[in-house]
């Protein structure tokens, strides 16, 4: 006698307990990748971190060594918030970095620069031929104007002039928001001549921008130049080196719709 077994049953999972599955599993290795990415991201953040604090201290201790008469604190051999700035701009070379910072610290002495005050520029900033900005860009920037017609190179001694500059480049730097490194240039063109030229400034001040403040003009704007302004801009841009490249040309239109507010927009550049 022959024993029936009673056939055997496959049971395939249905269209949906086949989709949920892979579902699940595309979700499971689409959250471990991101986990793994996440991982690297900050493993290699956390890498460069180290790298760069070592650069840091290595800048730190061959200026201690090698220039132990510059000053410390802010501004000085030993602020390392600096070092790490001048770092960046040399592209991580110690060697570069600490030339260039050296530079940068025996200029801040030799210039004065902490001893400039809000007094000792009074008369030339109450030209208004320059000035700082109430109010940030919609980058967050501090703005700092510059309005070329109202300078007559023969009014002050020159470095009057500078001594402005370098203040109102302070005066920016110290109100840089949390997490903002660079400030926004505008020059207002509008009503320059022949007699408001002076090539000889714009050099001194695309060098102490090049020199001293790198990478802290992130934008510069030249707003409606006029036609006499163009030759000068031709001899004036082999002098400022790589800041060319940071200027536009624009309007007071483009100033207005790009770069303000209705209730940021700086008062000359209202209707």
């Amino acid at each position: 006698m022959s024993l029936r077994l009673p056939p055997a049953t496959c049971r395939h999972p249905s269209a949906a307990q086949s989709k949920t599955a892979k579902t699940h599993i595309v979700s499971k290795s689409s959250s471990s990748r991101s986990f793994i990415n996440f991982s690297i991201r900050n493993s290699s953040s956390q890498t460069n971190t180290d790298s760069s604090r070592k650069l840091v201290l290595k800048v730190k201790e061959n200026l201690e060594k090698d220039y132990y008469s510059l000053p410390t604190g802010k501004n000085g051999r030993d602020d390392e918030e600096l070092i790490l700035w001048y770092l960046k701009d040399r592209r991580f070379s110690v060697e570069e970095t600490v030339s260039k910072l050296t530079k940068a610290i025996k200029w801040r002495q030799e210039f004065g620069v902490s001893e400039i005050s809000e007094e000792s520029v009074r008369r030339v900033a109450a030209t208004g031929k320059s000035y700082l900005h109430d109010s940030l860009d919609v980058k967050g920037r501090p703005v700092l104007i510059v309005v070329p017609s109202k300078h007559i190179p023969e009014m002050f001694e020159q470095t009057e002039d500078e001594r402005l500059c370098v203040f109102l480049l302070e005066k920016a730097l110290s109100r840089l928001p949390e997490g903002q490194e660079e400030i926004l240039g505008i020059f207002d063109l509008r009503g320059f001549g022949l007699k408001n030229s002076d090539l000889k400034f714009l050099t001194f001040l695309f060098d102490v921008l090049y020199y001293y403040y790198p990478r802290r003009m992130g934008q510069v704007l030249f707003v409606d130049a006029p036609f006499v302004f163009q030759p000068i801009w031709q001899l004036a841009k082999p002098l400022v080196k790589s800041y060319a490249s940071l200027v536009r040309f624009c309007s007071a239109d483009d100033v207005r719709k790009e770069y303000f507010t209705e209730s940021t927009l700086p008062a000359s550049f209202r209707h």
